[in-house]
């Protein structure tokens, strides 16, 4: 079944009871994984609970395909039904999600989270033509959907918000709801003991120069700069940037180059698909970001968005320190850039 946009949200807090498998993507990669949990937390509250919610990649589905109806015909040791969450799938995963929904054993729940899908995808098709599993667009927050994000994430934590505040707020947020809720976390922070939020606090702290420090190191990674991207990232590293939060903003950044090079090949022209992003490309960084667009092929950037995913993974099961984790991904990209 088809999940449409403004049904998102209350479909993925209050599922129908015979769901079996949901397709959660798109190119807000943290809402993403924000309607990917909300699901998954109707049936297990506790994600890192061993015994009733299994993680895995779409590199461990393909080398061992009947991992998933085992996991799936697993009974939990603790009772209740068990959840099981697949991150970064592709449509590699098409053939083997097509043989899972014609039949399995168990009553888990499926939660597969996946980068932006073209309507032609394999896996895609699968998931909406299915009446037992559903997929779930999630795209950047419209101006609208982000003015009530702001103001109800805001409102919970205790502020009252002066006039100008959430326009403030809009027009510096948007590309990641992930990314949002931190700044949004952020603000609250920098306003403890405030009742009111107004837009002062706002432009004091978001926007600030982490995030244009950020997307400096993006641009550098996605030109093949490597002295720019080395100096971007030992600064963001001085001013304590959570490395997550660098591989996030990567990972909207090739996305954006992705849309960009899928309305290019539709025959609009860059300039125009990049008026109908939100927030825009900032003026300064135009230049930069359509001779980017140029440069990339479609097949390099989905490799890129890989190794953001195998980054980010990677700084969260291992001990290898997530700075240099990140520095050696955005590096692979600068080389990828500067490659014929």
């Amino acid at each position: 079944m088809i999940v449409k946009n403004h049904e998102a949200d209350r479909f993925a807090a209050a599922p129908p009871k015979g769901l079996e498998a949901a397709l959660v993507f798109g190119p807000d990669a943290g809402l993403v994984q924000e309607r990917a949990e909300k699901l998954l937390k109707t049936v297990v509250s506790d994600l890192n609970d061993p015994f009733n919610a299994v993680e895995m990649g779409e590199a461990a589905l393909l080398s061992d395909p009947a991992r998933l109806f085992d996991e799936a015909a697993a009974i939990s040791m603790l009772g209740g039904r068990r959840v099981i969450r697949i991150r970064g799938a592709g449509n590699d995963l098409a053939g083997l999600f097509e043989s899972f929904l014609e039949g399995h054993a168990g009553d888990a729940l499926v939660v597969v989270e996946a980068g932006d899908l073209s309507k032609s995808s394999a896996l895609r098709k699968l998931f909406e033509g299915d009446d037992k599993a559903a997929a779930i667009a999630c795209y950047a927050d419209s101006a609208r959907d982000l003015a009530d994000v702001v103001q109800g994430e805001l409102r919970a934590l205790g502020f009252a918000l002066a006039p100008g505040a959430v326009e403030e707020a809009v027009g510096r947020l948007g590309s990641d709801r992930g990314v949002t809720r931190r700044e949004l976390e952020k603000l609250a922070l920098y306003a403890h003991g405030q009742s009111q939020i107004g837009p002062d606090d706002v432009r004091a702290v978001l926007g600030d120069e982490a995030q244009a420090r950020s997307e400096s190191a993006f641009d550098a990674a996605g030109s093949g700069d490597y002295a720019r991207l080395d100096l971007e990232l030992e600064r963001l590293w001085a001013a304590d940037t959570a490395p997550a939060q660098v591989i996030r903003g990567a990972m909207g950044h090739f996305q954006r180059l992705m849309l960009a090079k899928e309305g290019m090949a539709r025959g609009d022209a860059i300039d125009a698909v990049m008026r109908k992003f939100f927030p825009p490309v900032h003026f300064s960084r135009a230049d930069s970001f359509k001779a980017q667009a140029r440069n990339w092929n479609a097949e390099r950037l989905a490799e890129a968005l890989d190794l953001l995913l195998e980054a980010e993974a990677l700084s969260r099961t291992t001990a290898i320190p997530a700075e240099a984790v990140t520095g050696r991904t955005l590096l692979s990209i600068a080389a990828m850039a500067r490659a014929k």
